[in-house]
């Protein structure tokens, strides 16, 4: 996952005790004009490179696929933090002007104006360091937040699954994956997000339930949940709607109907396919949907996941065959 081996990124004060330790730990080394020269150049390093680190471990928003990159939004606001990514880059550059500024005046002196002149660079830097720090922890808040995003991937066919509540998407998800399933918790559902995976034909599906976020009308959601939708929208290559027409979930009938069109009408834009399954057949099975199906005795399971894989209608890239 693109945010995952992010590195925790330093705070002001921490990033200055640590220039200014070394530094004075390579000054110590040494006397004279050389002393203070060394310590200028610790010191600068020091900042410039971890500065630069901060930044460059980044992605590239530019070019970040769409559904991670509007999920990353609704979390943190990629605008503002792209803002202070570019501030970091600015205080990087800035304390390399300075130590090209200082290094003249400390080659041609004698010590005790060479080692004024380097109290003067070191105080300069840490102001610049110290403008930033409200950006490095806006960056690292974000890191936190982002490198535990649910680890999909977008070149993979997703199938999500969509629902209100109890309706039996979790059972769902579970019965027909591996066993090694994802469920973790993210800042725009508090119930979690399911991410599983199964094989057909050497292809690996992503099978997915977002509790939280397809399981109750737009008008419910906040403005993370909508994003986080907006999100999904990008990586759904179907979408299996459940439905309990025995109302066994707690929800009305009609009330499920009219979220499973309101999810089939957003998702209709981006010509992804809709399935409409009802769970709990061996209960009811007075609702007109395209499939039947009961996971608790396992009727009907297998061939809703084939129309799933049949609606994704999934070609991997086959790169062309050599020319001999």
């Amino acid at each position: 996952m693109i945010f995952e081996s992010l590195p925790t990124t330093p705070r002001s004060e921490e990033l200055l005790d640590k220039a200014f330790s070394r530094a004075a730990r390579a000054g110590r080394a040494k006397s004279g004009l050389e002393a203070q020269q060394s310590m200028l150049q610790t010191a600068s390093s020091i900042l410039s490179d971890n500065l630069e680190n901060v930044v460059t471990r980044w992605p590239d928003f530019g070019t970040v696929d769409p559904f991670y990159y509007e999920l990353a939004d609704a979390i943190v606001d990629v605008d503002e933090l792209r803002q202070s990514l570019s501030e970091v880059t600015w205080a990087s550059r800035q304390i390399g002007e300075l130590r090209r500024e200082y290094q003249p005046k400390l080659r041609k002196t004698e010590p005790t104006t060479a080692r004024k002149h380097r109290k003067q660079a070191f105080a300069r830097m840490a102001d610049v360091v110290e403008e930033v720090a409200d950006d490095l922890i806006r960056i690292g808040e974000a890191r936190d937040a982002l490198r535990t995003l649910p680890d999909i991937r977008p070149g993979e066919p997703a199938i999500v699954v969509a629902g209100y509540p109890n309706v039996g998407k979790s059972s769902f998800v579970n019965g027909v994956t591996r066993a090694d399933n994802e469920t973790a918790h993210y800042p725009f559902t508090t119930r979690g997000v399911h991410v599983g995976h199964f094989e057909r034909d050497r292809i690996r599906y992503q099978i997915i339930d977002t509790p939280g976020l397809l399981d109750r009308p737009e008008d419910e959601r906040n403005d993370i949940e909508r994003q986080a939708v907006s999100a999904i929208e990008h990586l759904a290559d179907a979408v299996v709607f459940v439905l309990d027409a025995s109302e066994a979930c707690g929800y009305p009938l009609e009330s499920q109907l009219e979220l499973r069109d309101a999810v089939a009408e957003r998702f209709r834009e981006r010509d992804v396919p809709v399935l409409t399954v009802n769970n709990k057949s061996d209960r009811s099975r007075d609702v007109d949907a395209e499939y039947q199906m009961s996971v608790e005795k396992g009727d009907g399971v297998d061939a809703v996941l084939d129309a799933a894989v049949d609606a994704v209608a999934w070609e991997p890239d086959i790169p062309p065959s050599r020319q001999e």
